[in-house]
């Protein structure tokens, strides 16, 4: 017999795999209209107007595109460097679209990789990505420390040969949770992320350090805590001489005693989890 809270907890689960299939579907739609000349930022608004024309009126941070080296954040050294550019895109170069947009007061945070033609060493960080979606899961389950999870996850990248590029981002974060954002009529954003979103995850730091939890997943001492249940964007980047791919998806966590359900990915019909299914039916 199914209890209301399960049903609530289904209800839940469906809004946010919701919103972040309209999230991935947005990336594959903009990919397919990329073309020689494109700037990141005309990619980011293209993004932008694709979401906003389906509903979308709130963020947690708005579209973001790299093209060429800065997929894999070459010389990044300052948060400002992250925003669009007037980088143009060219054949051949590899390009990520990264949207963090919230629908009927649900969040996602996604990354999409491709590249405008044939770019065979993004194919292959692409394929060997498979292997960190995994370890995360199946260390995840075992209710390791996010931080010694973080350590393995570079481990394995080192052994692969690649560079850990989410090194880059703010506080070195592999993910972050993400919760429900109360509907407003009106959402402000600061520097590109929303008020309400930021609020949410304000708010998760506050009581996470009262209770000794972080809603960052990093390589730090804060990071030093078995995965809180809630729901986490979870972006492993490998960087490889120039090049940078990553996949960013969102990770559900319980208390549940059983391991399947302990944790699990939201969705499994993805861009990069049918890519690597199809690469194993050649």
């Amino acid at each position: 017999m199914t209890s209301a809270v399960d049903t609530e907890l289904g209800a839940e689960l469906r809004g946010f795999r919701e919103v972040q299939a309209l999230a991935y579907a947005c990336a594959e739609a903009v990919a397919a209209q990329l073309k020689p000349g494109v700037t990141e930022r005309e990619a980011a608004r293209m993004q932008r107007e694709w979401l906003r024309e389906r509903g979308v009126r709130d963020w947690f941070h708005l579209p973001f595109a790299w093209f060429g080296d800065r997929t894999a954040f070459a010389g990044f050294k300052i948060p400002l460097q992250f925003f669009p550019t007037n980088r143009r895109l060219e054949p051949g170069m590899p390009f990520i679209l990264d949207m963090a947009p919230v629908y009927k007061g649900f969040t996602a945070d996604i990354g999409y990789s491709g590249s405008l033609g044939l770019n065979p060493v993004q194919d292959r960080l692409m394929a060997d990505l498979e292997e960190h979606r995994e370890l995360i899961l199946r260390e995840v389950r075992e209710r390791r420390s996010l931080r010694e999870i973080y350590e393995n996850v570079e481990r394995l990248m080192n052994r692969q040969g690649y560079a850990n590029r989410h090194r880059a981002y703010p506080f070195g974060v592999i993910a972050h949770k993400v919760d429900r954002v109360a509907e407003r009529r009106w959402a402000p954003n600061v520097f590109g992320f929303g008020t309400q979103a930021l609020k949410g995850l304000a708010s998760d730091a506050l009581h996470g350090h009262r209770d000794g939890w972080s809603p960052l997943w990093s390589p730090y001492k804060f990071s030093d805590h078995p995965p809180q249940p809630g729901l986490w964007a979870v972006e492993p980047h490998l960087g490889f001489r120039g090049t940078g791919a990553k996949f960013e998806e969102i990770l559900v966590v319980t208390d549940s005693k059983d391991p399947e359900q302990s944790a699990f990915w939201l969705d499994d019909d993805l861009p990069h989890v049918r890519r690597w299914a199809e690469a194993r039916s050649l």
